[in-house]
């Protein structure tokens, strides 16, 4: 452009060296399929653990497990839909997100506060031997 200095080589280095960094970071808070979140069925504990009512998170695996008041078993990915962070609080059956805050109801996957929209994705979920196994393909 006419009247504006041409970038010295320094400053260009520079600019192609922070890009890949940049790229990397916006890729980590995209919509997409989400790292960390199971793809194939994964043995989470006894099924004992998650007690009646109450739910249990699985940080490991990024799976929260709750147990309704007739026993039924449900799964939700702990992957926020917002952001995509890992989930790592549960308060009794309330989920917290710690990047940006959104809450999720751990029994129904739904949004209890934003910045999130869309619900948990529901994983499917068995007891095998007395263990729960949750994911794709349980």
């Amino acid at each position: 452009m006419p009247g504006r200095p041409a970038p010295s080589r320094r400053a260009l280095l520079k600019g192609a060296a922070v890009t890949p960094v940049a790229g990397f970071g916006l890729a980590a808070c995209s919509a997409g399929d989400s790292p960390g979140r199971p793809t194939g069925p994964v043995e989470l504990g006894a099924e004992r653990e998650v007690p009646q009512g109450g739910a249990r998170l699985y940080r490991d695996h990024n799976v929260v497990v709750s147990r309704d008041a007739s026993g039924g078993l449900k799964a939700y990915s702990t992957i926020c839909t917002h952001a995509q962070c890992p989930i790592n609080k549960l308060e009794g059956t309330k989920l917290i997100c710690p990047c940006h805050g959104s809450q999720f109801d751990a029994t129904t996957g739904e949004v209890l506060q934003s910045p999130a929209t869309t619900p948990l994705k529901q994983l499917p979920v068995q007891v095998k031997n007395g263990k729960i196994v949750a994911g794709p393909d349980a």
